[in-house]
């Protein structure tokens, strides 16, 4: 019989989401987080067979705490703009987070579908809410938020490796600025995103 685990698959995953939030990705090894649970490594490898199950682990429940930042703009108009308000606080207060869930590299995406899955169901919603509100068609819809999303995803990124400050109010600049302007050419019909060039292997 297996011996019982010391630790749930739960308390693991939210000692490692800790040691990422405070030190990053690369803090994340079995030795560390054996002793943020008070403990060798020994019990972790009853719950999960390797460290890289423990990452993918702590990725997905950093996207969940991203999505709980984005649920508070779910009261707001325009939401979409509120999202990426609340995507760019994430980059501010959880910047190891939002490396690990937005700037860690993602070998298996050669388009922007492969970015929208790891970007879970916060995408999808922001594509319903773009054709609902400003009467485009789904197709429009989703290059208006690819577009708008790459935005604000660099502004994030700017904030969360320390190389830009911003204040709160020339982020609501900047972002409506942006979305203005794109929703003016997604009317206008003149909107494409470009086609990715192919990932070439070594």
């Amino acid at each position: 019989m297996p011996p019982k685990p010391k630790f749930t698959k739960e308390e693991i995953v939210a000692a490692a989401l800790e040691l990422v939030s405070e030190k990053g990705l690369e803090a994340l090894t079995a030795r560390d987080l054996g002793k943020r649970l008070g403990s060798s490594a020994r019990p972790i490898f009853t719950v999960f067979k390797s460290m890289e199950e423990v990452q993918e682990a702590v990725r997905i429940a950093a996207l969940k705490r991203f999505e709980s930042y984005a649920e508070k703009a779910m009261d707001y108009t325009p939401v979409v703009k509120q999202v990426g308000m609340q995507m760019i606080l994430f980059a501010i207060e959880e910047p190891k987070l939002y490396q690990l869930v937005y700037m860690s590299e993602n070998t298996g995406a050669t388009n922007f579908d492969g970015i929208v899955e790891r970007l879970g169901e916060v995408a999808h919603l922001c594509v319903e809410v773009i054709q609902r509100d400003y009467g485009l068609t789904q197709a429009d819809a989703r290059v208006l938020f690819e577009h708008v999303w790459i935005y604000t995803f660099g502004i994030g990124a700017l904030c969360a490796t320390g190389m830009c400050r911003f204040s709160q109010e020339e982020i609501i600049q900047m972002l409506g600025q942006n979305f203005m302007g794109v929703l003016f050419y997604a009317k206008s019909g003149r909107m494409t995103m470009p086609t990715p060039v192919p990932h070439k292997e070594d």
